[in-house]
């Protein structure tokens, strides 16, 4: 009943918005990309929310037992809850509930599609522009284009037409949709784009204009294409870091933070960018496949393996994956993980030089280079123009004498003396008072900016005509740069964001399709121990030393339960399927270590000659080719759970005891064999040691 009448206050509120700012009046106001991006997120969230009202029959299923047992019980004898229990009913009942809803109390408000439009075309300069940091930025952004589409798109607007006026365009939207086809929606749930356009009011007579609607497959689900690129991009920032990271943090060899220029600031700045980009990138890159392999399960005809009677999800996970697919994103996780790692442990490093940068870039700006547009302003008497330079000037400035200079020309319209008017902006690493407070004064500044270079102002002369075309471009760039600012000042929660890979666990949409025959499923279909288990059973030397990369996957799912779901049952499942997989991994791995150092001492006792002779008889004897067990075998703290596992101790107990299995087995067959093959064995033992020590005395001398 709570999720009823939230979605009925949302659209009232939501819609409430879209009344006042398309109020004749206000039709030509300036409204600021923050408040439009909020309102592509409410957008994003109907979508989401009626998404999850068609999937999850678990709400329907539990509603219709209440009213079982309320009616049995009669609890529902007043009129209101009656109307209540049916009103939820109908709305629980009915697919698309919340889209029809808004649909229809938007349509009749007058130019709705043209604020729609305006949220539509920020969307898509933000996601052409790579303005989005997270995974699930870059998703909304693609999510509030499709969505906002089919709001469009109704009795009383028409997107192609639209498209005709230049509105919007309907071309660039396809091919992001042909790009990416599939998204996550929320957890393992996902959405097919093109299902926004498949479903508008004008489709049918405009189908020909879609390339995304078609069944083809997009390379970008493709991981195994996508590496060559990946792996570029890894060995170049890494190295780039590595030259930071050993003189910052391992050698102690850095300068004092006070002896730092701007410009070397500014490096460490936009590495700490560059780097939550690519792991961003990564992240997403891992997603979007999981999410189109959900979407498109396999079968036995497109895979040999897989049984008839296999299950849904069994298909969509086990049996959905290539050896090079599972290798790739093996390869992906232990990248993210890795370098998730090295920038953590650089994260007071970057956060001095994000502040100190943010604190400069502000200053300057606001100090020196909105001081000529000032200047201009006041001697032309262009009065709004000079309020909102000197409203930001007071909002951002840190004056070196605490105030502003009050013999500064500019503020008298004036041109500065031949000898210059010299400003001193000061240089500080300071963090604000609080993320929320600097939110705030970024926004305003930020928005106070728009509003200069806008082409909407609300009269008919805009205020960007009125500035000089240097000083736009000015402005410009610093409203660009100045986006990333709130993401990099909260640089741990971010980087934990950018990481994030928590969703390859969760399945509970897919055991809801099982309508109760499962509580839970396998380890084997559970993705973290497909991976992890493909390379024990591949025994790739090349990936055996990411195999703990994988395991790590529990702990982003267990973080994500506890913080995002607060849902304690959830972190249990995570927790038994744990127990269990870590053991299944010990024991396969000890098993495999000992096998594989017991071959080797093996082959080192077969003689050459052995091997040649049987060569000549046909029969090869192949040599042992090299595994990367050494770096498993170091590894003394595995984190995992919160837990610290001592891996080498667990491998060492089962590899001693398998030792000791060993040994008595080879005891017991010496025991049950005759004298002679004891005297025999004895003998020629001898006559072997004999031999051995008589070359190397001859070599000798």
């Amino acid at each position: 009943l709570n999720f009823y009448y939230f979605n009925l206050n949302a659209i009232e509120r939501f819609c409430g918005e879209v009344r006042r700012l398309c109020h004749a009046e206000r039709r030509k106001d300036f409204v600021s990309e923050a408040y439009l991006i909020t309102l592509g997120k409410f957008i994003n969230m109907f979508a989401v929310l009626d998404e999850l009202k068609n999937m999850k029959c678990s709400v329907k299923n539990d509603h219709s037992a209440y009213k079982r047992a309320a009616q049995f019980l009669r609890k529902m004898a007043d009129p209101q809850s009656i109307q209540e229990s049916q009103n939820l009913s109908m709305f629980l009942a009915n697919h698309n509930k919340i889209t029809q809803s808004l649909q229809q109390q938007l349509e009749v408000i007058v130019g709705y599609e043209e604020l729609l439009a305006d949220i539509v075309n920020l969307c898509v300069d933000y996601y052409e522009n790579k303005m989005y940091l997270t995974p699930s930025e870059k998703h909304m952004l693609l999510k509030v284009m499709g969505f906002g589409l089919y709001l469009m798109d109704g009795s009383v607007s028409n997107i192609y037409k639209l498209d005709a006026k230049k509105r919007i365009n309907l071309a660039k939207i396809d091919k992001f949709f042909k790009q990416l086809q599939v998204v996550p929606l929320f957890g393992d749930m996902q959405i097919e784009l093109a299902r926004y356009i498949k479903t508008s009011a004008h489709y049918e007579e405009n189908k020909s204009r879609w390339t995304c609607t078609s069944s083809s497959s997009s390379p970008q689900y493709n991981i195994c294409e996508q590496m060559i690129q990946i792996r570029e991009d890894h060995m170049r920032f890494i190295s780039e870091l590595a030259r930071y990271s050993n003189s910052e943090v391992v050698t102690g060899s850095g300068r004092q933070e006070a002896q730092k220029t701007d410009a070397e600031y500014r490096k460490l700045f936009d590495l700490s960018l560059q780097g939550l980009q690519l792991l961003s990138q990564w992240s997403a890159h891992v997603m979007e496949v999981y999410s189109w392999k959900l979407v498109h399960p396999t079968d036995k005809y497109s895979n040999k393996d897989c049984p008839d009677n296999a299950e849904e999800y069994e298909r969509a996970t086990r049996y959905n994956y290539t050896s090079e697919e599972k290798f790739a994103l093996v390869e992906v996780i232990a990248m993210i993980k890795g370098l998730q790692v090295l920038m953590g442990r650089m994260e007071s490093v970057f956060n001095h030089a994000i502040r100190h940068t943010i604190y400069a870039a502000l200053q300057d700006f606001a100090q020196v280079t909105l001081r000529e547009p000032l200047r201009q302003a006041i001697k032309k008497k262009k009065n709004v123009i000079q309020s909102v330079l000197q409203a930001i000037r007071k909002t951002v400035c840190d004056w070196e004498a605490g105030h502003e200079p009050f013999n500064d020309p500019a503020l008298r319209g004036e041109k500065d003396p031949k000898s210059g008017f010299d400003i001193k902006v000061p240089r500080r690493a300071v963090g604000p008072s609080s993320t929320q407070v600097f939110s705030c004064l970024l926004y305003m500044v930020r928005t106070m900016l728009e509003s200069l270079i806008a082409d909407k102002s609300g009269s008919k002369k805009t205020l960007r005509s009125s500035l000089e075309g240097p000083t736009i471009l000015d402005i410009e760039k610093f409203h660009r740069e100045s986006f990333f600012y709130t993401h990099l000042i909260n640089f741990s929660e971010t980087l934990q964001q950018c990481c994030d890979l928590s969703q390859l666990w969760f399945r509970e949409f897919f055991l809801e399709l099982t309508m109760g025959r499962r509580i839970q499923f396998p380890i084997e279909m559970s993705m973290p121990w497909i991976l992890t288990d493909h390379i024990l059973e591949t025994k790739e030397a090349s990936m055996m030393e990411y195999v703990l990369y994988s395991l790590d996957l529990y702990n982003d799912s267990a973080h994500y339960a506890l913080t995002k779901f607060k849902k304690q049952f959830l972190y249990d499942e995570i927790e038994a399927e744990v127990n269990l997989c870590f053991d299944q991994f010990v024991y396969k791995l000890a098993d495999q270590i000992f096998a594989y150092y017991k071959a080797m001492a093996g082959s080192l006792l077969l003689e050459k000659r052995l091997r040649s002779e049987c060569k000549n008889q046909g029969a090869t004897i192949q040599l042992l080719q090299s595994n990367r067990y050494e770096t498993l075998l170091k590894q003394r703290h595995v984190q995992l759970l919160g837990r610290s596992i001592d891996l080498n101790r667990l491998i060492t107990q089962r590899i001693s005891a398998a030792m000791y299995r060993s040994m008595e087995l080879a005891i017991g067959r010496f025991e049950s064999e005759d004298l002679t093959s004891i005297v025999v064995s004895v003998v020629l033992q001898f006559c072997q040691n004999t031999n051995t020590t008589a070359g190397v005395h001859h070599r000798g001398e």
